[in-house]
């Protein structure tokens, strides 16, 4: 049995990374922000725990990402397909995304 491609949970995993960063640096500001309005003291921060995903997780989410992918090429096909066209182009994903988004 062939083994099909999907994405590097590792990559997936940076790319948790980052956005688990950015999101923690947005809620800083927030927060920041919301202390200084009411003038509260430091008693009223919350604990700040630090994001993390197991393996098992990586991999599923790897997966998703692939099935996703997969799935969005083929219904851009199709709609290339009927168009006459040989290549996949922007116009073609455009129109499927919104039921794909939905489906998923």
């Amino acid at each position: 049995m062939e083994k099909e491609n999907t994405f590097d949970p590792d990559l997936v995993h940076e790319i948790f990374k980052l956005v688990w960063k950015r999101k923690a640096a947005e809620r800083g500001k927030n927060e920041l922000s919301e202390n200084i309005e009411n003038e509260v003291g430091a008693s009223s921060s919350k604990r700040i725990r630090p994001t993390f995903a197991n393996a098992n997780a990586l991999k599923l989410s790897s997966e998703l990402l692939r099935v996703f992918v997969a799935e969005a090429i083929q219904r851009a096909a199709t709609i290339a397909e009927a168009e006459g066209s040989v290549k996949i182009e922007a116009t073609h994903l455009e129109r499927i995304l919104p039921q794909l988004l939905l489906d998923f």
